[in-house]
């Protein structure tokens, strides 16, 4: 790092036993763009590249940088068009979600983009078939077992996928959904099911109108990649970033993905999103808990209400798996933003450990419960999930509907107001010191609610999209999915039960020669 200094966004801010020098921290905190040369610089320069409020006064409006420039306050700037990458509070802005990766791999899912002719503003990869969720099984697929899911996919691809190789997820950006359509169509109608056939309007319609505003291709062939692509309006995208509308695609960015084309407005929304998501997760967390821990809840988010975790079409320890064979790139995402915020930090010997930032172990942290910033957190949390929150608790606390509605409409002149900070009033406060255990269950509620209905619609529709062929391919391989880590669980606890017996019968054997002595 240059000058060996360390950087703002951590100097000073790490709890006593967080304090890694800055050549350990140099590389991790060096994220860079990977989409294009479009800032292709070091993160360190400003702690507004990350993430959010200054630490040491969380309600400050703005602060200056180290040359004295002022810092403005982005999370109350959200509806402030963007021109540009220029155009974000700093050149480095958000470059935690761009997470570092094997260049050949990387250029390898960077060229499939290019393969379409109708403009794809924003896309990234993400899924098992990108961040494995086993561990490397330290060996690379044959040709045959390659060919079988990807007919002649480059070589990068066969290093990365540890032995299994899986089909690869995409999402697209776009700016409209049937121009897109109508494009692609001509380029690609073999990726459409028959809705195809009835033109682009219909299937707009279908993406638009029905789910979460997704529509998927899945099991389609580019470059030699098996691969499944969801086409979204890029409006449609911001909207669930920032308002948790629906959390279909927030919930897949709160986990790390491979952003391959990267677009400033949502660049911005997407910092929301994890800072929410951040936020969330603490709501629900006790005053001390592990990185573990932490990005479960995280990871969780997206899952809680999803009809499919219901069903024996998923892995059921899906989180869990995410989590704890991505412990890394969790990290590379939410510790930028959890240095900034000023109720949480590390308290972990660990971290003097060197490279720890790079390793897998789950290191301890603790929140501070002060009604005062936790209500702060409340009434930072997105509008729509916000307003959802507010509405159970207006239920539990009787409050009568008239002065409920002019306390909200006190909350949106607030919001309207880009100077004032989002500061959380009694009733966030009264929410924030709410039992435990009941503040839980609400969140948890308000996430079903937002989840179920668009998840649920948004494959239903599948058979439609995808046609029933493919539907019923993708089911199936779910449903092994499922038995497998059905299979995975058993064996977990059988060995847990081994090795508890083994224990007693050495604690039975050891108290019999004591006897004898």
């Amino acid at each position: 790092m240059a000058g060996g200094r360390l950087p703002l966004l951590l100097k000073g801010r790490l709890a006593p036993h967080c304090h890694p020098s800055a050549a350990r921290l140099g590389p991790f905190l060096a994220l860079q763009s990977s989409s294009s040369s479009i800032h292709p610089r070091l993160a360190h320069r400003n702690a507004r590249s990350y993430s959010t409020n200054p630490k040491e006064d969380p309600n400050a409006a703005a602060e200056k940088d180290a040359k004295g420039n002022k810092v403005k306050d982005w999370e109350n700037n959200l509806d402030r068009r963007l021109e540009g990458f220029d155009d974000l509070p700093d050149r480095n802005f958000g470059l935690n979600q761009h997470i570092p990766f094997d260049a050949e791999f990387k250029e390898a899912l960077k060229q499939v983009p290019w393969q379409f002719r109708a403009p794809i503003r924003y896309a990234f990869a993400y899924g098992s078939g990108v961040f494995p969720q086993s561990k490397p099984k330290g060996r690379v697929p044959t040709d045959e077992e390659l060919r079988a899911i990807h007919p002649n996919a480059p070589a990068a691809i066969r290093r990365h996928q540890d032995g299994t190789p899986k089909m690869i997820d995409f999402i697209f950006g776009v700016s409209h959904t049937q121009h897109w359509h109508s494009l692609n169509m001509k380029q690609h109608r073999s990726h459409y099911s028959a809705l195809a056939s009835l033109g682009s309007g219909a299937v707009s319609y279908v993406q638009d109108k029905w789910g979460a505003g997704v529509y998927f291709n899945p099991y389609v062939v580019v470059n030699g990649i098996l691969m499944k692509y969801g086409v979204v309006q890029l409006n449609t995208l911001e909207q669930d970033l920032t308002q948790w509308d629906t959390l279909y695609l927030a919930g897949r960015l709160q986990k790390p993905v491979k952003i391959l084309r990267d677009d400033p407005q949502i660049r911005l929304a997407n910092q929301m999103n994890l800072i929410s998501a951040l936020r969330t997760a603490l709501l629900l967390l006790p005053p001390k808990f592990t990185e573990e821990e932490l990005y479960a809840t995280i990871a969780g988010i997206s899952y809680l209400g999803d009809p499919r975790m219901a069903l024996p079409t998923e892995n059921p320890s899906k989180v869990k798996n995410i989590v704890g064979n991505n412990m890394a790139n969790f990290r590379r995402l939410y510790m930028p933003l959890i240095e900034t915020l000023p109720n949480v930090e590390y308290n972990d010997s660990g971290c003097n450990e060197k490279d720890w930032v790079w390793g897998d172990q789950s290191m301890k942290l603790v929140q501070d419960m002060d009604p005062i910033k936790r209500g702060n957190m409340v009434r930072r949390l997105p509008k729509a999930f916000r307003s959802r929150l507010y509405f159970q608790y207006q239920k539990k606390f009787a409050i009568p509907q008239l002065d409920f509605d002019k306390m909200m409409h006190e909350s949106k002149t607030e919001d309207s107001v880009s100077f004032k900070r989002q500061e959380g009033g009694g009733f966030e406060q009264r929410i924030a010191q709410d039992d435990t255990e009941e503040l839980q269950k609400y969140i948890r509620t308000v996430i079903k609610q937002t989840i179920s209905w668009p998840a649920t619609t948004q494959s239903l529709k599948g058979p439609i999209t995808s046609g029933l062929t493919k539907t019923w391919r993708y089911l199936m391989e779910k449903r092994d999915k499922y038995r497998q880590g059905r299979a995975a669980e058993k064996a977990e606890a059988a060995a847990d039960t081994a090795d508890a017996a083994d224990a007693a019968k050495a604690d039975k054997a050891e108290i019999k020669e004591e006897e004898k002595k």
